[in-house]
């Protein structure tokens, strides 16, 4: 009996990518984040929804230390990822990043062509021995993000002349390009018209075999086609998280059920 609950715990741990506990962010005085626990799936997409302000960007950034570079921001509580705490003062936070990747609302390519782009993270983090090294990751990181069929004849071309779902999958490719565990999205295609979302969120479900992704979204129809489970935040509590189907059709939380009937946001 103990061998088999031993088993299955070991399968429970396997499972958990990124595991939370007891979460509290302050912003000076203010208290954004308030005792949030919650545990990321691996291979999974996870959406976060909530009214704006609700603290789903904040944390979601708590997820890759992004948090440290805001001066008044400080973090209490346990987040681990692959049971390791990622504040424990000896965590590099760039080489942190180069795990948990990131994809801002804002398609943000650098001032560099389309291969530099993608080339940043791998150079950075000494991934590439050799110049033919580097074109493989390059290429590979493009067709991951399902954009080298349109670019491959121009990679000396600036990466801020392509279109606006062009740029937001050629970060998604400079997210990838340093083999990430963990890919981390804030509200990737509210500067997106809708093809461009459709296609961001075809190559959200691809990501996943891959990577667990976390996504923050405002579009509550979004988080129910592309994702597996759904943390619902209000004024800084996490309410409800469960299985997608499950928070859209039966939620627990009365505060949940208005949110997703319009009542609150």
């Amino acid at each position: 009996m103990d061998d088999l609950r031993r088993i299955e715990r070991t399968t429970d741990m396997s499972d958990t990518k990124i595991s939370a506990k007891g979460v509290q962010v302050y912003y000076a005085e203010t208290h954004a984040i308030k005792d949030v626990s919650v545990d990321i799936g691996d291979k999974t997409v996870t959406a976060f929804i909530g009214p704006s302000g609700c603290g789903k960007s904040t944390f979601l950034r708590c997820l890759n230390r992004m948090n440290d570079t805001i001066d008044i921001c400080r973090v209490q509580g346990s987040i681990t990822m692959d049971g390791q705490d990622i504040y424990d003062p000896r965590v590099d936070p760039v080489q942190l990043r180069a795990k948990v990747g990131m994809v801002f609302q804002k398609p943000n390519p650098f001032p560099k062509s389309i291969y530099d782009n993608v080339a940043y993270g791998p150079k950075i983090h000494g991934l590439a021995r050799t110049k033919a090294d580097m074109d493989q990751i390059v290429e590979a990181s493009l067709r991951r993000a399902a954009l080298w069929n349109e670019v491959k004849d121009r990679l000396d071309a600036p990466g801020t002349g392509l279109s606006g779902g062009q740029q937001q999958r050629l970060c998604i490719a400079r997210a990838v390009a340093t083999a990430p565990e963990v890919l981390l999205m804030d509200e990737p295609c509210s500067a997106l018209d809708p093809i461009a979302t459709a296609q961001i969120e075809e190559l959200i479900d691809e990501l996943r075999q891959q990577f667990s992704v976390v996504i923050v979204t405002h579009s509550m129809q979004q988080a129910a086609r592309v994702s597996q489970k759904t943390a619902f935040f209000h004024l800084g509590h996490l309410v409800e998280f469960n299985e997608t189907d499950q928070i859209f059709t039966n939620p627990q939380d009365p505060r949940t059920e208005s949110y997703i009937t319009g009542r609150i946001g």
